[in-house]
């Protein structure tokens, strides 16, 4: 908690409050309300809010200090059972020592239309729950009661925290629509904010000014010679800068494949604390740097501290020196050393959990203790090494200067050819392949000089996923065959997370149950768990009903099980990047024996389609071979991250994908004379 000098005029800040419209009254709820089907402007919405209302203002107690007070009052309509989450709410609440967010003036309620009449059920007291989720967090979860396909619930409660110097970020948009929502900050004239905005909704907030009054009493004895005191009562008038947002039908955020994180393209403003200066008191700057950021992390003791002593792994770090010549094969030998040693404890962090000399020794840790041990025994080790600030995919991109952006440290070695980036916690990882939960646009790495250099994560390496088929088609329509798989770099870092520790019994049922109910026999893999190698599986297969068969015509579609049926993208347009987290490709090579007495009369056209800038491709052909067919598919995506601006063209690749693959080719049963007949014409 920052704390700010009291001086003698002690300021008071009398509480504002926001006068509510008479329609979004807490609980006058309407029958129109509770009647409502759908969103008007969006009926596959499974909810949405009616009413939002949020302020956030500031106030002061003589003798207690500064205080933010957020108020929030929110009306929510459930349309279907799919909604029914949006009954139970969370807040989390941020505490450090002995200062804690807490919540106060919690109501809620639940309404329904029963026979006509409108019923409401209060919220128990025992539905509300309180948990610690972390150091720094706790949690405040509540459930609404007898929430059934209809019902408006609607709750209020107010939050107050002893951590002035931050507002929390004020969302502007959620996943369900909006149909309205006003939100009002005012701040004192000494606090100095810098608004923040992100999204992709065209906001104007509405800025003005309010006269406020401060009242404060001071004390004083008459004179030094007399017991007795006297109170003044004094007033000084400020100003308070006000900010409102008032908007209606707010779209909701639509969850599409591919996105790193939807919180970073979520409508929404930050409020930066800039400087706070009070009369007659010196300014003091809140105002925050990269720089700055980067040099807190760096001279604390739960980061670069950890850095200065490599005593407890020298004696491992010199027997790994001798067994190695060059520089490659000594940061190889590191790395493996501390990956196969340590055993990572599902906690994220770039400040160390245990502290790296009890982490080695116990051979488990957070995500710092783990790479600042692999920072530390390759610098020791006379390379030039440094740690890595990342945000996680989930934790989203760090857009401005601040400590809380990052929640992750990885290693990275420079050498002349480059920079090889290290993680050392997950044990399927290998040198420039970073776990995918790491790749998220960029790091800071932090040098010992306290200097930091952006690095670009994006993989540009294509990770490759090959099938081959071999396969027989039977006049019944069911088939048989064999097929081979090979997974490289980041297909096969996802396959040996998957399933490197499955039973195989267990991955086999869940295959074929994939598969549309396949039988697999003759089950082989290589290469399970030896990263830096291609994972390689073969099997046998029988599937059964792969062509449909009308008189003396049967249809198929040449990928059988393997055709990509749905299109990934859905929404008309898109306003953010598609993130495929690495470039990827799938290539599928099918020999397919058709069955006797069938010749080929139709078959889908061959396609070669690419992108622009070369971001990505799709080839089909088939190829007729005597008594089958050879069918290749390649489909491929040069790029991790592609914009926005070429949705468009991307969902359109991938519409000809799924209508190339799922396409049907014809065979007709052949006369006697080997031709076929007259009703095998293609159609």
């Amino acid at each position: 908690m920052i704390r700010l000098k009291i001086t003698v005029f002690c300021l008071v800040f009398s509480a504002t409050s926001f006068v509510l419209g008479q329609d979004f009254k807490f609980g006058k709820v309407s029958k129109e309300e509770l009647t409502e089907n759908v969103y008007p402007q969006d009926s596959s919405a499974v909810a949405s809010v009616l009413y939002r209302h949020q302020s956030v203002r500031f106030s002061y107690t003589q003798g207690v200090g500064f205080k933010l007070l957020t108020d929030v009052h929110e009306r929510v309509k459930i349309y279907s059972k799919d909604g029914f989450d949006y009954a139970t709410v969370s807040q989390l609440l941020y505490k450090n020592g002995s200062d804690a967010e807490s919540i106060s003036g919690l109501k809620a309620y639940t309404y329904n239309l029963e026979n006509g009449k409108i019923e409401k059920s209060k919220m128990e007291k025992s539905a509300v729950f309180k948990t610690s989720r972390s150091k720094y967090r706790n949690e405040e979860k509540f459930t609404l009661p007898n929430v059934k396909e209809g019902s408006v619930l609607e709750y209020h409660y107010q939050i107050t925290s002893p951590f002035y110097s931050s507002v929390d970020e004020i969302d502007l948009q959620y996943d369900i629509p909006i149909k309205k929502l006003e939100i009002a900050v005012e701040i004192p004239e000494y606090f100095v904010f810098k608004p923040l905005m992100k999204g992709y909704l065209p906001i104007s907030p509405k800025l003005g000014t309010k006269a406020g009054r401060i009242n404060y009493t001071s004390k004083n004895r008459s004179n030094r010679y007399s017991a007795a005191t006297n109170f003044d009562a004094q007033t000084i008038e400020y100003k308070i800068n006000t900010t409102h947002y008032d908007i209606a039908n707010v779209p909701a955020l639509k969850e599409e494949p591919y996105v790193n994180d939807m919180d970073n393209y979520r409508s929404a403003v930050k409020y930066e604390l800039q400087y706070i200066q009070f009369p007659q008191e010196a300014r003091e700057s809140y105002s925050t740097t990269w720089e700055d950021v980067i040099k807190k992390i760096y001279e604390s003791d739960s980061f670069g501290g950890q850095l200065k002593s490599g005593r407890y792994f020298q004696e491992d770090l010199e027997k790994l020196m001798a067994a190695t010549t060059t520089e490659s094969e000594l940061i190889a030998a590191i790395f493996l050393h501390v990956q196969g040693r340590m055993n990572w404890n599902s906690i994220y962090g770039y400040g160390v959990d245990k502290g790296v000399k009890t982490a080695y020794k116990e051979r488990s840790g957070n995500i710092a203790d783990i790479n600042l041990i692999l920072t530390s025994m390759l610098q020791e080790a006379g390379l030039n090494a440094n740690p890595v600030l990342v945000s996680t995919r989930d934790h989203g991109v760090p857009m401005f200067p601040t400590r809380e952006g990052f929640n992750y440290v990885v290693t990275a070695v420079e050498l002349e050819g480059g920079t090889v980036l290290l993680d050392a916690t997950n044990k399927y990882t290998k040198p420039n392949l970073l776990p995918t939960r790491a790749l998220n646009w960029f790091g800071k790495m932090i040098k010992k000089d306290g200097t930091a250099k952006t690095l670009n994560l994006i993989p540009k390496k294509v990770s490759r996923e090959s099938t081959n088929v071999s396969v027989v088609l039977k006049a019944n329509g069911d088939i048989e065959g064999k097929a081979r798989k090979s997974y490289t770099d980041y297909d096969s870092y996802a396959f040996r997370n998957r399933y490197a520790a499955a039973d195989e019994e267990d991955y086999l049922e869940k295959l074929e149950n994939r598969n549309n109910g396949m039988e697999i026999s003759d089950y082989a893999i290589k290469n399970k768990k030896t990263v830096g190698k291609p994972v390689m599986e073969s099997f046998t297969f029988n599937l059964e009903s792969q062509a449909n068969i009308i008189g003396d015509k049967m249809y198929f579609s040449p990928m059988f099980y393997m055709a990509m049926t749905e299109n990934p993208f859905k929404l008309e347009d898109r306003n953010y990047p598609i993130d495929f987290t690495y470039p990827w490709q799938e290539k599928f090579v099918m020999n397919i024996k058709l069955p006797e007495g069938y010749q080929l009369t139709s078959k889908p056209e061959n396609m070669n389609m690419a992108l622009v800038n070369k971001m990505g491709s799709f080839k089909y052909q088939i190829v007729e071979n005597g008594s089958g067919l050879q069918v290749m598919v390649d489909l491929k995506i040069n790029e991790a991250v592609i914009s926005a601006n070429y949705y468009a063209d991307l969902k359109e690749l991938f519409k000809n994908v799924v209508e190339k693959q799922t396409e049907k080719l014809v065979l007709s049963k052949t006369s006697s004379d080997g031709t076929a007949d007259s009703s095998g014409k293609s159609r």
